[in-house]
């Protein structure tokens, strides 16, 4: 038996989810609503990671059909694409695995380079469009889902597989909420800024834009009268 480790299932979604809950900062019920789904993601993954395999017992009967040598109980049956493509071997050293590590660890290390720029755009009243900001609106949001895809990739489960596009919605639906106070904050800068990058994607074919370095709020101006 290679499950049952609920030490492991607790400590690593701890880690995560205090990750998350220091970027999200969350602030009202959508932002709450949405950080608790991302937490349920997690949870959900790590359970099935290391506590309790729900997605193979569920599956149990249709894998034990179609592949009769399928080793229920071991943590490396998780790894289902390994499995469904009858590859042999370490499921770790399999280039979805790798490929899953990349987007995992570069959608963390993503993370945490587009909140150093989003803190001093916040302390300044500013809009952030500098670093990852220049080439999309939303980066932060696309490093979570990007996290998620990762995760996904490499031990997918009924439960996230059913969360995961919840939890891009939730996203999509809190990034044009927060464009809207956006304008409402900063105005034609904001919307000068819209105007020239993508929402998760840089738009193809922009011109090189240089965003006026004062692009403040009214409230920051008034101070400074």
């Amino acid at each position: 038996m290679q499950y049952g480790f609920w030490s492991i299932v607790l400590v690593n979604s701890l880690i995560f989810i205090i990750f998350a809950f220091s970027f999200i900062k969350p602030k009202n019920p959508i932002d709450w609503r949405v950080f608790g789904t991302f937490s349920a993601f997690i949870v959900a993954l790590f359970t099935e990671m290391y506590g309790f395999p729900l997605t193979l017992y569920l599956l149990s009967g249709w894998l034990g059909r179609k592949f009769p040598r399928f080793a229920m109980l071991t943590h490396d049956s998780g790894h289902l694409w390994f499995s469904l493509l009858g590859l042999k071997g370490d499921p770790h050293q399999y280039p979805i695995h790798i490929i899953s590590d990349w987007l995992i660890t570069g959608g963390l290390v993503f993370l945490a380079v587009t909140w150093g720029f989003l803190y001093r755009a916040q302390r300044k009243n500013k809009v952030a469009a500098t670093g990852p900001y220049y080439f999309m609106r939303h980066p932060q949001y696309a490093a979570f889902i990007t996290i998620m895809f990762g995760f996904l990739l490499q031990w997918p489960t009924v439960l996230t597989l059913i969360m995961f596009p919840v939890l891009v919605v939730m996203y999509v639906k809190l990034a044009k909420r927060e464009e809207v106070d956006s304008i409402e904050r900063f105005g034609e800068a904001y919307l000068l800024y819209a105007k020239k990058t993508g929402r998760f994607f840089p738009k193809l074919n922009r011109s090189a834009t240089v965003f006026p370095d004062n692009i403040l709020s009214q409230e920051n101006d008034s101070q400074n009268v």
